[in-house]
This record gives structure tokens, sequence and C-alpha cells, in this order.
């Protein structure tokens, strides 16, 4: 069973993997042709994504987890099963706030590649729920490190408020960056009043997720097998 669900996890890797370079590819034709000058920064913002980021760290568990599976028995090391618990509560908020709040709409990395999208924001942020619903090796995990499964969020949006208005976008010609229409306060309609209230809804919405992530860690279902 082991086996399986290590083949399983690599299979998701490669699907998290394909659809960045997809859309990576896809964005880099883009910009060539939309006159974007400073490709280094292009990437950067690129990057700058919570789901572009979401999915790097997912792939990253998959395959850590697919060789833990391969090459010991028994539950998870401790760090290993934290890691695990954040990027899935991240991948979980990466399809409820894609499909709830940014389905349809254009983000700014330029073109959208379709099949791309949809593994980004919703296939796999599936195949990381039932990973940690259903893979064995999963330990439970005491209430008080849940501050520890926020930090990441927390540094990411400082990160992008700071450096949004200091980053130029060459698609539109403004002298600010913003990943996502939600977090800019220049095209809000009520600014920064609006920001904040995204943030703190969506803030909300992480730490629900994650307290039901622990919660399910502390139930039976594979654990330690």
């Amino acid at each position: 069973m082991r086996i399986a669900f290590g083949v399983g996890r690599l299979a998701a890797a490669g699907a998290g993997v394909a659809a960045i370079v997809g859309q990576l590819i896809t964005s880099l034709g883009y910009w060539s042709t939309h006159n974007v000058q400073n490709i280094p920064l292009a990437i950067t913002n690129f990057f700058s994504f919570f789901t572009i980021l979401s999915n790097v760290g997912a792939v990253l568990v998959f395959l850590i987890g697919a060789y833990l599976l391969f090459t010991r028995s028994g539950g998870d090391p401790v760090w290993y099963n934290l890691v695990r618990a954040s990027v899935a509560t991240y991948m979980i908020v990466t399809g409820i706030v894609y499909n709830l709040l940014l389905r349809g709409i254009e983000l700014p990395q330029g073109s959208t590649l379709e099949w791309s999208n949809e593994l980004l924001h919703v296939v796999v942020p599936i195949l990381a729920l039932l990973d940690w619903l259903f893979t064995p090796g999963r330990l439970p995990i005491e209430w008080n490190q849940l501050w520890k499964m926020l930090v990441f969020p927390i540094v990411w949006a400082v990160y992008t408020m700071i450096r949004g208005p200091f980053t130029p976008n060459e698609l539109t010609g403004t002298p600010y960056w913003y990943p996502y229409p939600f977090l800019n306060p220049y095209t809000s309609h009520n600014g920064y009043f609006s920001v904040a209230f995204y943030v703190i809804l969506i803030a909300a919405v992480i730490g629900l997720v994650a307290a039901g992530v622990i919660w399910l860690s502390r139930k039976g279902w594979f654990t330690k097998r």
C-alpha cells in the first residue's frame, strides 16, 4: 500500500511541475510578444503568486513524501508532518479562493494556460487534500502548532503589500504590481479598506482550514501506518 501511495505522490508531483512549467512557458511567450523588457522581474512576479508558491510547496511535499513511503515504515518525521499539513492547508485555500473570487479573472502573469490553470487551482489542491486524508504516515498535530501553519501566509501578505507599490507592471504601464485584484488598493473600490477586508477574510479562511487539517490529523485513518 505504501508503494502505491508513493507512486501516486510522484504522479501528483509530476502534475504540479507540468502545470507550473507550462504556465511559465506560456507567460514567457506572452511577455516576449508584449515588449516586456525586464524578464527577471516578470519571473519574480510569476513566483510571487500564492498559487504558484503553494504548488511549488506541494510538489516538494509530494516528492519528499514519496521518498519516505519508499524508504521507511511507520509515522512520518514530525517536521515533515507539519510541513505537509501546512502545504495541504495552503492548497485547499488556493482552491477555495480561486473558485470563489478569481475564476474567470485574467491575472497579471499574461495569457492563462487553461489546463495548467485547472491543475494549479483545482486538481492539485484536491490531490493535496486526499493525500492528507488517506496517505499512510500522518501523525496527530497538537493544537498549539496551528500558529506555525499561519507563518507563511502572513509573511507572503506582508511581502506582497510592501513590494506592490514599488514594483512596476510593464504589461499595464502602472508603477505598481499586485498578484491579485483584491489586494490592489489602487483599483479596489475603497482602497486599503477593501484590501484589509479581504486580507482579514482570507486569514480567517486559512485559520479555519488549518484547524480542520489539524482536526483531521487527530483522527485514526492511516495514522503511523
